[in-house]
């Protein structure tokens, strides 16, 4: 078994960024959405590694398996974004979607962050799972902070209030 490594982002990982979360969105799922439509994924620093947001990878083998990002919201709120895992690596033998939730949310009681908030796509229904084990409620659109960063294929939402 693979060991899996989470780490920082750093500049070094970009590309795999890309090609983890890409072919998860577009040919997993049929969401029909590209990197030019994700600016936020070409400048993972100044968008998510500012305030008290962070962005994180899942590495085996030096390579790209896994991604999450925090992005800060204010008064003390952060939304969960980008996180997905590389099929191969999916499920508890790896791991890797709690490992990188667990630097996720160690980063977040550190920074002081209150609350978590997340949108998803109806389709994601492994990750719905996975969210609600770990904690997080759903939420009504409705109930989400002005400062949340809805995107377009967002239809369900979950919050967490970081223990």
């Amino acid at each position: 078994m693979s060991k899996i490594n989470i780490a920082t982002f750093a500049a070094a990982d970009q590309r795999g960024v890309l090609d983890v979360i890409l072919p998860i969105q577009q040919r997993e799922f049929g969401v029909p959405i590209t990197e030019a439509d994700q600016p936020d994924l070409t400048n993972i620093p100044e968008f998510y590694q500012s305030g008290t947001g962070g962005f994180w990878v899942a590495r085996s083998n030096d390579e790209v398996v896994g991604t999450v990002g925090l992005k800060d919201i204010g008064l003390r709120q952060a939304a969960l974004r980008k996180m997905f895992v590389a099929a191969p690596f999916r499920g508890r033998e790896f791991g890797v979607a709690g490992k990188l939730l667990d630097a996720l949310l160690a980063h977040a009681r550190a920074q002081g962050i209150a609350e978590i908030f997340l949108g998803t796509t109806d389709k994601f229904l492994a990750a719905h799972r996975f969210y609600e084990k770990q904690g997080f409620k759903e939420l009504e659109k409705a109930g989400l902070p002005k400062a949340f960063p809805i995107m377009a294929v967002d239809s369900k939402f979950y919050v967490l209030s970081v223990p």
